[in-house]
This record gives C-alpha cells, structure tokens and sequence, in this order.
C-alpha cells in the first residue's frame, strides 16, 4: 500500500478531531455538576481504586463533543462525502445517543445486566439498519496459490449478526477495562487514532475512494472526545465517565473497524499482496487486544468460579499491576504503551517496510515487558 500523501483531507480530519476535543473538555465540567446534583457518584467499593465519591456520567460529553464534531464535518466540503455516499454515521449517532443514555441511566440507578445487555444489543441492531455491517470476511484457508486463504462474501443477515456480535463484544470489553483513571479514555483515544491512520491509508490507496471517509470520520470525532475528556480523568480524577463513556466509546470502536475493515474491496489488491488482505483484521486485533484479552480472561476466571461473567471483582489486569508495586499513573501509561505498540504497529506495515516495522514492534514490546516486570524484581531482591 503507498503512503500517505498531501492530497489527503488530513488537516479537516484533525479540524474535527480538535473541535470534539475542545466541546468535550468544555462540557465535561457542566456534567461533573449536572451528575452530582442528580446523584451519579462512583462511591468507593472494595474492588475500586478510588477512595472518595467521584461523579460520573461522563460519556455524555463525550458524546456532545463526538456530535459537534460530526456537525462541523457535515459542513466542510470534503469531508460531508461521509454523509452523502455512507450512513454510517448518522448510524452511529443514533446508535451511540441510545447507548450513552443506557449508560446514564446505569450511572445512576446500576442498571442489571441482562438490562445491558439487551441494550447492546438494540444499539448494535440501529448501526446495522443504517448499513453498518460487514461484507465480507478473510479467512486463512482456501486460495489459490499465491495468495493465503479466502474471503468469505457474507449476506445481510450473516453481515449484520458478525457486526452486533463485535459491537456487544467490544463493549463490554471496553467496560471492563475502565478500571483506573484515564484508563479507557487514553486506549480509546489510541485504539480511535491508529483506526484513522488506517483509514487514511485506505483512502490513499484506493485513490480517494468514499467509503474510506466515514471509518475516519467515526474515528476522529471519537478520538477527540478521549482527548478531550482525558484531562479531567487522568489520575487524581475529578469524573469518571461511567458506563455512558465505555460502552459509547465500544460501539464506536467496533462501528468505525466495522465500516474500515468489513466494506473493503478487497480486489483492488494485487493476488501476491498478502499482508493488504490480512492489514483490516491485524488492525482491528491489535486495536481490540488489550480490552479483549482482559474480558476473556475475567470471563474463564468467574466461570470456574461458578460465577456470573458479568460479577465484578478485582483481578483485571490493571489491578494486577497495581499488585506488583506499580502506581496508577504508571500502570496506566504502561497500558497505553502495550496498545500503541501493538496497534500502530499494526497500522504501519501497511504503509512502511514490513520487516523494519516488525523488529521496531518487537524491540517496543520488549521493552514495555522490561519496564513492566523491574518493581517485581526489586521487590524480590529487597526480601531477606
């Protein structure tokens, strides 16, 4: 794939991202009082971090800063194509306006889990009404030769039921890993910035194709909100952004890889470019890895229990750095390194040299694990 270039709409793109950063950072202080005066406070629980009553509820700003953000796109001239060829984000507006007042009203009155869930799963169904939904689907046998494995063609119905599932995945994934200030703000800001970069990448190699505006679209507004809402969330914490704020940035997430990596012509690319077929999926993994591989294992973990999937405790893996002598802050910054690596690193062996983006990947990880494992070995070495 070739690299990006000038004739990009990169600057409107970081207009918007810039205009939902601001709005979210101006709003967030407006729903910090609206939240304490109608009673949406995280009170302390043995399995939390913190030890004092902080509001929450944040999402909602969030989700006005993604809505001003959209509106300034539908404005601009190259960027209103998202709304003219696609509705993938009136999709998403709808469906993420559903989803951050089921979150709201969690925030306040602790909504049950099945509740939840079959509020998912509505919004899911709104983005898959308005076309968000996957076309088609790689898969690693088959082929012909040169070209490793097939792409499975899937029908409205099979389309529609691979995007719900990926949306109630995600967010619950991304749920369960707000668990320490500036946590989920910080990966969903990341995970929201490399879906762009890729998108972008798309867009240049497909030769401005529209399909490749709305993915980056969705995931620039998205990743202003995080940006915007990281301030006031970032360790010492003045708001939290509740279920209202995690589940919106889940169903975002899993619309704009939806919309980037499941509408792709895949035949554009040579039968020899191998990593171009497989690029979508590294993507949406490296972008999903980190909420994903804690949601599976809190789910083997309460199940042999015999517990709930959804009971909380207090072994996600942000805890556990908390366990081996890591602060907060730095726990969370360790996570953001993991999930940068990993997803812009997945990003970029699509625009630069493969090998040489692998061995800076692996070279990044090891030493992320170096940083991560130094408290324990301290703390061993100090023990008598």
């Amino acid at each position: 794939m070739p690299t990006l270039n000038a004739g990009l709409p990169i600057r409107e793109y970081v207009l918007v991202a810039l205009i939902s950063a601001t709005l979210t950072f101006l709003l967030t202080g407006l729903v910090r009082r609206f939240a304490t005066r109608v009673g949406a406070i995280a009170n302390p629980r043995a399995r939390d971090v913190h030890v004092i009553p902080i509001p929450r509820m944040g999402g909602l700003a969030m989700y006005f800063g993604v809505c001003g953000g959209m509106a300034l796109a539908h404005q601009l001239p190259v960027l209103r194509r998202a709304f003219e060829y696609s509705l993938d984000p009136v999709g998403v507006l709808l469906g993420g306006g559903v989803i951050v007042l089921i979150g709201a009203l969690d925030d306040r009155f602790e909504l049950d889990a099945w509740t939840k869930l079959a509020g998912q799963v509505m919004c899911a169904g709104i983005l898959v009404i308005f076309g968000v939904q996957w076309n088609s689907f790689w898969v690693p046998w088959g082929g012909d030769g040169d070209i490793l494995g097939s792409v499975l063609v899937l029908d409205r119905n099979q389309g529609g039921l691979l995007a719900v599932l990926l949306v109630v995945v995600m967010v619950n994934a991304m749920n369960f890993v707000d668990g320490l200030d500036g946590l989920a703000s910080g990966l969903g800001f990341i995970a929201a910035a490399a879906t762009c970069a890729f998108s972008l990448g798309i867009l240049a190699s497909s030769g401005g194709d529209v399909g490749s505006y709305p993915p980056a679209l969705i995931a620039s507004t998205l990743a202003g909100a995080c940006l915007g809402f990281l301030p006031h969330n970032f360790q010492p914490a003045k708001i939290f952004m509740g279920d209202s704020g995690s589940m919106m940035i889940g169903l975002m997430l899993a619309a704009a890889s939806t919309s980037a990596s499941g509408k792709i012509n895949y035949t554009q690319f040579g039968p020899s470019d191998t990593l171009a077929l497989l690029s979508p999926l590294f993507v949406v993994a490296a972008v999903l890895f980190l909420p994903l591989l804690d949601l599976l294992m809190a789910v083997v973990r309460r199940t042999r229990r015999g517990e709930s999937p959804f009971a909380a405790d207090k072994m996600h893996l942000h805890h556990r750095l908390l366990e081996i002598a890591h602060s907060q802050r730095r726990a969370v910054l360790l996570a953001y390194l993991f999930a940068a690596l990993l997803a812009f690193g997945a990003v970029s062996v699509t625009l630069f040299d493969t090998a040489l983006v692998f061995w800076l990947v692996i070279a990044g990880l090891l030493l992320a694990v170096l940083v991560t494992v130094i408290p324990r070995m301290r703390s061993r070495n100090r023990a008598p």
